[in-house]
């Protein structure tokens, strides 16, 4: 069986989360541009959900949405517009982390 995506099997080692679009998700983008430096993000806008990706791990962190957005936010808030994600997920209660443990 094939896992790979378009013939390149590094897609799979991609995560991220798949968002409603609005507001609170231009300002993940631009959380998870900030919060993971040095990373290359990929960001697929599907008019009503956008895909935030990245490979191998990304990182949220709350105070970052708060500036993006301009007011107060709580992580858990992130729960009603996350319609999805690739990957693991692991939550604290000022960030959010989307990972792997293996690669292909």
């Amino acid at each position: 069986m094939n896992t790979s995506v378009s013939g390149k099997a590094y897609h799979n080692n991609l995560v991220g989360p798949v968002m409603r679009a609005g507001d609170l998700a231009q300002a993940v983008v631009e959380a998870a541009r900030l919060d993971n430096p040095g990373k290359e993000i990929f960001v697929d806008d599907k008019r009503a959900y956008i895909r935030i990706h990245t490979e191998q791990e990304m990182i949220l962190r709350q105070a970052t949405i708060e500036e993006e957005l301009g007011r107060p936010f709580q992580m858990n808030d992130l729960e009603v517009d996350l319609s999805s994600f690739a990957g693991q997920i692991e939550s604290g209660d000022d960030s959010i982390r989307f990972y792997f443990v293996k690669t292909l």
